[in-house]
């Protein structure tokens, strides 16, 4: 290792660190954030076991869940986004312009209004129904996207992931015709993405979809830096492309899937968190991949801190405030593209 080489790597290690602690400060701020507010000394003293029974009951079954939902979305979102980045070569790509999301959505819905409430869905299988409902919709615009000895078109993907989105959210219209109040007002939560599931129970049901893809991602690091490398390169090289591209679009997939089923339709975050992160650390997804996932926790969890705080004791969605910040992001990187 050149010792240009070991300074990028201190440089990328630092950058970070620096990205967990700023998670750890906003942490303790949302702890300290809602209608009942805690000082940060009773935040670590109820942490650590000292609190009053009113504290613990704040902190540990509401507050406590919530965020670190917040974060888990956070980065399986931005993660999702960085592998769709990756092996489409669109720098626009994302769970949520994609459609992707979208069809999660779907599929949660068509469940919902099919039972009198929302409590009638299982937990745990919500992450599996909104993996279904992606994978579907992934697979058809991976289908009209792809042409024989030409692959995929980044233009012709977005275009496609639009016109899917478009129409799915128009059936997703329809469907909320036939919702009773209580379910309608939940799913028009939902669609604003709010983070709905906040009690351990979504925490444990989201969990092993983080912990479980994020590292194989992490692990395909070498083939998606081959990939952005161009198909010809790459096939040079000996990779097995559209075998890598399956098997890398199923994890995005599953990662924005059960993401979307605690969250709702949070936007944008799988298209900033890998921009942000290639301009901190560089373009190696060995480190790209890390960074991405700690700059959307970071990003959703800021978003949901400042919908709890600035409209109390109401709340504006997570996905509102992303959207906020992430819209124009979006059109800035459009007008560079086009440039």
């Amino acid at each position: 290792m050149t010792n240009s080489q070991r300074k990028s790597m201190r440089k990328n290690l630092f950058i970070i660190g620096i990205l967990c602690l700023l998670i750890v400060i906003v942490f303790m701020i949302s702890m300290n954030t809602g209608f009942i507010r805690l000082s940060p000394l009773e935040v670590i003293q109820t942490l650590f076991g000292s609190g009053t029974e009113k504290q613990h009951l704040i902190l540990f079954e509401f507050r406590l869940p919530r965020i670190i939902i917040a974060v888990l979305v956070g980065m399986g979102l931005a993660v999702s986004g960085c592998v769709l980045q990756g092996i489409s070569q669109n720098a626009l790509a994302d769970p949520g312009i994609l459609g992707i999301n979208a069809g999660a959505g779907l599929a949660v819905m068509l469940f919902i209004s099919f039972f009198s409430s929302t409590t009638a869905a299982p937990v745990f299988l919500l992450p599996i129904l909104a993996f279904t409902g992606a994978g579907i919709t992934a697979i058809i615009i991976y289908a009209l996207s792809y042409k024989r000895n030409e692959g995929i078109s980044p233009m012709r993907l977005i275009l496609t992931g639009v016109a899917i989105a478009a129409g799915i959210s128009s059936a997703m219209i329809v469907l909320t015709l036939r919702l009773s109040p209580d379910n309608y007002q939940f799913v028009a939560t939902w669609l604003a993405g709010s983070i709905w599931g906040s009690n351990w129970k979504f925490v444990f049901s989201l969990l092993p979809w983080i912990v479980v893809l994020i590292p194989f991602i992490f692990s395909k690091a070498r083939v998606l830096n081959v990939l952005n490398l161009g198909d010809l390169t790459a096939t040079g090289l000996g990779a097995s492309i559209e075998k890598e591209r399956r098997v890398l679009l199923a994890a995005a997939v599953g990662l924005a899937g059960a993401s979307v089923s605690i969250s709702g339709g949070i936007g944008f975050v799988g298209l900033i968190g890998p921009h942000l992160a290639r301009q901190l650390v560089g373009s190696r997804h060995q480190y790209v991949i890390p960074t991405a996932a700690l700059t959307g926790g970071l990003l959703v969890l800021i978003a949901d801190t400042i919908g709890r705080w600035i409209l109390q004791p109401s709340e504006i969605p997570a996905g509102i405030v992303v959207a906020v910040i992430g819209a124009p992001y979006f059109l800035y990187l459009l007008s560079r593209i086009k440039d």
